[in-house]
């Protein structure tokens, strides 16, 4: 096992005082945050890829696996490293798959792959069956480590209890260097597979913020399989969890090294402050992160004080823009207690109740990320001046590479350089439109690229109010865990227009989540995980 090299990027990286306000309040300062970086283990995944070689000598013979390398002429493909040749023969179906500074598991099986190769041309159609019956939908290799993100079609039923599910299941594997350190109650919890614990001894089961995730270290490096599911019966067009596990477990079971190279200099991870504007914004301003609005939270909890800049991105929308409570922020005059939509003061909606399980709110539960919502166009719909109202702009917030299958109402994009591995996810654009524009699995984006239009899709088309909802996910040895994007938006909003804002003073006190015990996510039987918000989310958006 490679050691792990662990680096704390700041508690606190930077706090920088300007000159004092009106009211001598000084600037805030960000956080930045904490990753590990670990050490590959090259030789273990080589002694791995020889064991599985030799299962076929005649394909063995073909790999310079030991010292007598140095008995094959120059000139013989046999004296590369056995590495290299195996990138030669995987990348023609995993492009890319070389730059990964981890060694590549994947459901592929090589060795028969080679085998069958012998005999004459693989046609693209067939490689499923080198794949334990698995299709592949994107692999991305890159400085940090490497994803894919397979799918497994109904009609696959070999080896397989029978289930109700009618539609592909996808299946994603990461392996990445680079893992962030989050303040996480759940972190290191699941469960043993006994099926799987000769093939992977320190295997984690267990399900949170809607996938069921098997986690383990390989080759000194963290690895998570994961399917996105509900803990609910089984329907056909809503996978259970327990229609889940025989699936990962297959895809597990199927697991060989398929290429990889180690990196000849390991990420350097230095402390960086966020960058922000020296002089204020006349108008901008925002409440401080954590104060959702009152009685907003699950299970009546409040939201949580994560000052954290997670990533330098461009804003996802054009100026002016607002980030609001979609369910809770648009009350009656009456009511006094939250201003409209396109106004400043910003408020923080993390942590508002939803029913999705989000292991950074004290409740469990959450909303997973930020609604976003562009300033109004004062123009009629024919354009004649200014901007059009259903034609304004989402932009890639960084140079990234998309996840998204055909007809998802929800589009990726990854970043995977050698100091980060973060997902932003943009959704309610429509997926006809998406689909159109070709915004699928393994596009390349540059940051501030147009990819669609500010809508209202949610399951279909009107299906909520007009907006952007925007989250950020990190990669952890539990996967890929959702955090508040909040802190990350006011400072890329706060370069896109030139001026710092200024934090308000909150009307309730923002707690970090409490220490939890038993199954986070999990309400007390016959509760709703709601709890008091759900009556006055009546109609609430699930996003």
């Amino acid at each position: 096992m490679g050691a792990r090299v662990t680096i704390i990027i700041a508690a606190l990286a930077a706090i920088i005082t300007l000159a004092a306000s009106s009211t001598g309040r000084a600037a805030d300062g960000f956080a930045m945050p904490a990753v590990t970086v670990n050490r590959a283990d090259w030789r273990a995944a080589l002694d791995q890829l020889r064991s599985e070689l030799n299962a076929a000598p005649e394909v063995a013979a073909d790999f310079a696996l030991s010292a007598r390398r140095r008995s094959i002429p120059a000139d013989d493909a046999r004296r590369r490293p056995a590495l290299v040749q195996l990138n030669g023969v995987t990348s023609a179906i995993f492009t890319g798959i070389g730059r990964s500074p981890v060694p590549v598991l994947l459901p592929f099986d090589t060795t028969t792959y080679l085998v069958a190769r012998r005999k004459g041309p693989i046609e693209p159609r067939d490689l499923p069956r080198y794949q334990a019956d698995f299709q592949t939908d994107l692999f991305d290799a890159g400085p940090s480590g490497y994803d894919a993100v397979f799918s497994l079609a109904p009609d696959v039923t070999s080896g397989l209890p029978s289930r109700i599910f009618a539609k592909p299941v996808e299946i994603q594997i990461t392996g990445s260097l680079v893992t962030y350190d989050v303040a996480d109650p759940a972190d290191g919890k699941g469960d043993a597979v006994k099926a799987l614990a000769a093939q992977y001894p320190d295997l984690r089961r267990f399900i949170r913020e809607g996938y069921v995730r098997y986690a383990f270290t390989r080759f000194g490096v963290p690895y998570v399989v994961s399917i996105q599911c509900l803990d609910s019966a089984p329907r056909p067009r809503r996978l259970a969890c327990r229609e889940a596990y025989p699936i990962a477990e297959r895809f597990l079971r199927a697991l060989r090294i398929g290429g990889g190279l180690p990196s000849r200099t390991p990420p350097e991870i230095a402390p960086t402050a966020a960058e922000r504007p020296p002089t204020f914004d006349a108008d901008f301003t925002y409440r401080p992160v954590g104060d959702i609005v009152a009685n907003s939270g699950a299970r009546g909890q409040s939201g949580r004080a994560d000052r954290t800049a997670y990533s330098q991105i461009r804003y996802p929308l054009d100026a002016p823009a607002y980030v609001h409570s979609q369910s809770f922020g648009r009350r009656r005059a009456s009511d006094k207690l939250d201003q409209p939509w396109s106004q400043y003061p910003w408020r923080d909606n993390f942590c508002e109740a939803r029913d999705f399980n989000v292991g950074q709110c004290a409740s469990g539960f959450g909303h997973q990320g930020q609604d976003l919502r562009p300033g109004a166009c004062p123009v009629r719909r024919d354009g004649t001046e200014g901007c059009d109202p259903w034609r304004q702009r989402v932009l890639a917030v960084r140079d990234g590479v998309v996840i998204r299958s055909t007809k998802q109402q929800a589009v990726t994009v990854q970043v995977n350089s050698g100091t980060e591995h973060i997902r932003f996810r943009y959704m309610h654009m429509n997926p006809a439109a998406m689909d159109a524009d070709g915004l699928l699995n393994g596009r390349s984006l540059r940051e501030g690229e147009p990819i669609g239009v500010v809508s209202n899709y949610l399951d279909h088309p009107n299906g909520t109010t007009r907006h952007l909802h925007f989250d950020v996910q990190l990669f952890t040895r539990d996967g890929w865990i959702w955090v508040n994007p909040y802190m990350t938006l006011i400072a890329a909003y706060e370069r896109l227009i030139g001026g710092r804002g200024r934090e308000i003073g909150s009307e309730m006190a923002a707690t970090p989540p409490p220490a939890t015990t038993g199954t986070i996510g999990t309400p007390p039987q016959g509760s709703s995980p709601l709890g008091p918000a759900a009556d006055a989310a009546a109609g609430r958006d699930r996003n």
